[in-house]
């Protein structure tokens, strides 16, 4: 399997940062931010890369989510993501590599998202009401 690391990454006001994928597969759907861990290179750096990357946003503090394993969860084929959880007090998202648009969402609790995104973020609020 390829090793991929995403971000739930909550603002100061509770929103959440997503993207819309700018390729293939679901492109022009909204996706967490995050991507494939690069040879030499931590989960946890490659989440901050991928981060910054894609939205313009630098991670705070990473908090472990979950490991996300199923090897139907990508239809590119069997990947395995490492899945944080950071906090940000404010950002101005810029799109950037893989993201055709980034932006923060208010009312993200039943957002459609491409993946497993919505069984991480439903993970990550689970955290957060604790």
């Amino acid at each position: 399997p390829l090793l991929a690391a995403d971000c739930v990454v909550i603002d100061a006001r509770r929103r959440l940062l997503v993207v819309r994928r700018k390729h293939p597969p679901c492109k022009g759907g909204l996706a967490l931010p995050g991507g494939f861990v690069e040879i030499g290179e931590t989960v946890e750096d490659a989440a901050r890369r991928e981060l910054l990357e894609e939205t313009g946003v630098k991670a705070g503090k990473l908090t472990l989510i979950g490991v996300y394993s199923d090897p139907r969860r990508d239809p590119r084929g069997h990947s395995v993501s490492v899945a944080f959880l950071t906090r940000v007090r404010s950002a101005t998202p810029r799109a950037g590599d893989d993201a055709a648009d980034a932006l923060w969402v208010t009312d993200w609790r039943s957002l459609p998202l491409a993946f497993d995104h919505a069984k991480i973020l439903s993970d990550a609020a689970s955290m957060l009401r604790r």
